[in-house]
């Protein structure tokens, strides 16, 4: 608890040195003034004790409560309301300034507020946090400026309990991938779909048509049966494996745009492993990951596994990640992923590679294929396309267009033979790769590769 003059008493003081220095200036006797100042200083300190003591035993027999309603978990960059209620049992209002301790990893709008709490009443304060970055983030205590009943002083308390809460990638992929399946509208967000033709994969069940269902999926018997048409439903094969290798290397801390458009690209990367991480997981596969490039001691790594509570298994292990400063060994992951998952899976590397990487990632990639079906995401800076895109104008405009160019042919030569020409793997912007991985994925599936 701390104490301090409110605004209105230091005001009063200040009215009350300039009114004595003008009586002083207008000849006033110096004692007239000193006992006049002191007769209103006397008062002053005995309407504060007073008013100091009325505030205290109000506060004795009916403290204000805080209590804080925060998610169980947040999203990077996602705009999350946050609500605050101040319970007073008592039978005086309290008028107060909140402020609530806000992690630094949080951007945050609406605090502080002035609110006036009702006598045996509730009052909400609702303010609003942007994840900034991932991990764990800490909310403080409630922070309180309470105003005493005759206004000369501001008491300042702390309320309510400090919590820890996790910062996640953004979820908000996954979200509108469920949403958009569940209506079968994922070309919204570029995710193609396609007719099981039903060779090569397995009944799943028996479902109502629906209008773009083949016509060769009805189940004339059941459509007999129901008086209504009935189709089959097949699913891809299912128990395969897919395994993430996440890049936690230097040039994975690259950031081009705001936390709104995703992020760096390390974490639109952990976005785009969690949207195909909860793909896979619905289509029945397991699903596991490791890290390299990180410093030494601090590699995660999660064994394969399926069902519904994978994907939080899975965001809880690898959520407060952050790039490091060196740069990886390739050659060493491989090894590492070959020890830790003997059998055969689609592997997805996530990495940004650069044509100076070629000499170590195309032996990695040669000893992973041995056993792996192995997909290359590589993540490819927007700004390059940006400035290729720009129209010619001076020279130096000019020279800037033609070294994008240069540079963008010669990543994708070395791309192309560092992969051997894979068409599986891919090479794009932050912001295709969840979708385009979402796409690779159902080719697999579809075509059999695993």
């Amino acid at each position: 608890m701390l104490i301090v003059p409110s605004r209105r008493m230091a005001q009063g003081l200040v009215v009350l040195a300039v009114a004595a220095a003008a009586a002083l200036i207008a000849q006033v006797p110096l004692a007239v003034v000193a006992i006049a100042c002191a007769g209103l200083l006397a008062a002053m300190s005995a309407w504060i004790a007073i008013d100091y003591a009325r505030s205290r035993r109000a506060w004795n027999q009916a403290p204000l409560r805080a209590v804080r309603k925060l998610p169980h978990a947040f999203a990077l960059g996602a705009p999350t309301v946050v609500t605050v209620s101040l319970f007073n049992e008592g039978s005086a209002a309290w008028q107060v300034d909140v402020f609530d301790e806000v992690d630094s990893r949080f951007a945050w709008e609406g605090l502080p507020q002035s609110v006036t709490v009702p006598p045996a009443g509730r009052i909400d304060i609702h303010y609003t946090v942007i994840a900034q970055k991932r991990g764990l983030a800490r909310f403080g205590a409630t922070q309180l400026r309470c105003h005493t009943p005759g206004g000369s002083l501001d008491i300042r308390r702390s309320l309510g309990t400090p919590r820890t809460v996790r910062v996640y990638p953004n979820f908000a992929a996954v979200a509108g991938y469920a949403w958009l399946a569940g209506d079968r509208r994922l070309a919204q967000i570029g995710i193609k779909t396609y007719a099981q033709r039903g060779m090569g994969t397995d009944f799943r069940q028996l479902s109502d048509y629906r209008r773009g269902d083949p016509i060769r999926h009805i189940d004339w018997k059941a459509t007999m049966r129901h008086g209504r048409p009935i189709v089959r439903e097949f699913q891809d094969d299912r128990d395969q494996r897919v395994f993430f290798m996440l890049d936690c290397g230097r040039r994975m801390r690259a950031d081009e745009g705001t936390q709104a458009l995703g992020g760096s690209h390390f974490d639109q990367a952990l976005n785009a492993l969690m949207l195909l991480a909860y793909v896979a997981l619905k289509e029945g596969d397991e699903v596991g990951a490791m890290t390299f490039g990180n410093a030494a001691g601090e590699q995660r790594e999660f064994a394969p596994r399926k069902g519904t509570a994978t994907l939080n298994a899975l965001m809880n292990r690898l959520h407060d990640l952050e790039p490091g400063t060196t740069h990886p060994d390739y050659n060493a992951a491989a090894q590492e992923l070959l020890r830790l998952n003997p059998r055969r899976a689609l592997v997805i590397l996530l990495t940004n590679f650069r044509g100076e990487d070629a000499a170590e990632l195309k032996p990695a990639l040669r000893l992973l294929r041995q056993r792996h079906l192995v997909l290359v995401a590589s993540l490819r800076e927007k700004v390059i396309g940006q400035i290729a895109a720009q129209p010619l104008g001076t020279a130096q405009r000019n020279v800037e267009v033609a070294a994008a160019h240069l540079f963008d042919q010669s990543r994708r030569d070395a791309f192309a033979s560092v992969v051997e020409n894979d068409r599986l793997s891919i090479d794009v912007e932050p912001s295709l790769l969840a979708v385009t991985l979402v796409n690779r994925y159902h080719s697999v599936k579809r075509a059999g590769l695993l």
